[in-house]
């Protein structure tokens, strides 16, 4: 059997970026909660707050450190599997990355330092500012990965002249049409993920009697949070599948399982789309309703995938199952989070076994409702690399063979594996070590002397942190 090379490169991308997508949209969402965790305790010097923020941030450690690794690959990607991509794109995406490397990794990492490694060495003030300027480099990294993303999703401000693209107006190519969806749309997601996580574990931790003040306050807050950022997400969505009918129509379509373009357009709950017959099988709808929601007008017209022809289509079954799996984990998410709101009353959100239960296992949901997101995202837009401009094959090396293609996949999942189990290993260490209790405050903190140390300091070499500047 003869291997295809824009085949196997396509898994091994969409392989690596899956695999690194989880780790950055938690640690957006958590350096945050970590800033606010060390600004409650600058103010209230409650050591509730303190021993959280000590907590997750061991956790922000190993997630972190798992995220720069698993990231450095796709960089690597570019040249070896896409080379024709890169040279066309360079004028554009090499600025833009240097971007973030710039104002965002250098951030991240002058001032990561001073957060994992100067607690109780630095001036509280000094580390509380730390913690801030963390988070703002995970949002500013953020703002130009989606910026170029959006750009290959909508490209503008841009000339394709003799298989380059030129830029012509850099604000319109960084702005491009679906970037302030894209990134609103991300961010609100990392925050729902370290909400979902911060809310599961501080649940087992009420479960089984530990450290409850702290853990109480924890749950409390992710559940205001998710109440309101859980319905806000579906709203923004709704306005970024709104620019996505407008640019990628296509796209859309494959997304609602609609083979020719009709008006009062069904609501798909399931079907089995044919893609070599370009028709659904066994449907399963409400009517009208994906005219209303994506028209605002029951009557109004919804694009049909047959519109375009066959080599120019996505995979219509993984867009079409992609998609009901975001939404309804989304939906999901909202029940819960109403839930909370139900059991507030006399307290009952932190006794409740069967509930505390349900948000550890919630921990896991928004993770594949963002994976499924990525899938419809890039799934969607196939076979463009450059959305209507340059396809997956035109950018695709021209050396590269289907043999060279299926050994670096193949060693990229050996090395992933490895990584994610002491990954994995690091954090199971750190949850089950648990949060400091108030005694170990009193002691005198030991400097760790290797980077993933910052993430098991144990008990007895805790202290308290020094003086407010």
């Amino acid at each position: 059997m003869e291997l295809d090379p824009l085949l196997l490169s396509r898994l091994q991308f969409a392989f690596v970026v899956a695999f690194h997508a989880i780790f950055p949209v938690f640690t957006i969402g958590l350096a945050s909660y970590i800033a606010l965790l060390n600004g409650l305790f600058f103010k209230t010097d409650n050591p509730a707050w303190d021993r959280l923020a000590l907590f997750w941030t061991k956790v922000f450690a190993v997630v972190f450190g798992m995220g720069v690794v698993s990231g450095i690959v796709m960089s690597f990607q570019f040249g070896t599997n896409w080379s024709n991509f890169s040279l066309a794109a360079s004028n554009f995406l090499g600025p833009v990355l240097s971007y973030e490397v710039v104002t965002a990794f250098f951030l991240e990492a002058a001032f990561l330092g001073v957060l994992l490694f100067g607690r109780g060495k630095v001036p509280q003030g000094v580390h509380l500012f730390a913690a801030i300027m963390v988070a703002i480099g995970t949002f500013i990294s953020s703002f130009w990965i989606l910026s170029a993303n959006g750009w290959m999703q909508t490209p503008a401000g841009v000339e394709l002249i003799e298989g380059r693209f030129h830029v012509t107006d850099w604000s319109a190519a960084i702005f491009n049409p679906s970037f302030p969806y894209r990134f609103t749309h991300m961010v609100l997601a990392s925050f729902l993920t370290g909400g979902f996580v911060v809310a599961g574990v501080s649940a087992w931790y009420l479960l089984i009697g530990r450290d409850r003040e702290a853990n109480r306050k924890a749950l409390s807050m992710c559940l205001w949070l998710l109440l309101v950022l859980a319905p806000t997400q579906a709203v923004v969505g709704d306005f970024h599948g709104l620019n996505t009918l407008e640019h990628q129509p296509t796209k859309v379509a494959a997304m609602e399982g609609n083979w020719e373009r009709s008006a009062n357009t069904p609501l798909l709950l399931f079907a089995w789309p044919d893609q070599e017959a370009q028709e659904n099988r066994l449907e399963i709808g409400i009517p009208s309703l994906a005219s209303l929601i994506l028209t605002h007008d029951a009557e109004g017209e919804v694009p049909g995938i047959g519109e375009v022809p066959p080599e120019e289509q996505p995979p219509v079954w993984i867009v079409f199952w992609a998609f009901r799996i975001m939404v309804a984990l989304g939906l999901a998410m909202i029940a819960v989070a109403l839930a909370g709101l139900w059991l507030r009353r006399g307290g009952r959100v932190y006794e409740h076994r069967g509930f505390l239960q349900l948000m550890r296992v919630m921990t896991v949901t928004p993770f594949v409702a963002v994976l499924a997101g990525w899938v419809v995202t890039e799934t969607g837009r196939a076979p463009w690399l450059v959305y209507g401009l340059m396809s997956h094959a035109e950018g695709l090396t021209p050396s590269l063979t289907g043999g060279m293609a299926l050994f670096t996949l193949l060693g990229y999942m050996a090395v992933y594996a490895v990584v994610f189990c002491c990954g994995v290993y690091y954090l199971t260490r750190v949850v089950r070590q648990g949060m400091l209790p108030e005694a170990a405050h009193d002691g005198e903190v030991e400097r760790p002397k290797r980077p993933l140390s910052a993430s098991h300091v144990p008990f007895e070499d805790a202290s308290s942190q020094p003086g407010r500047s």
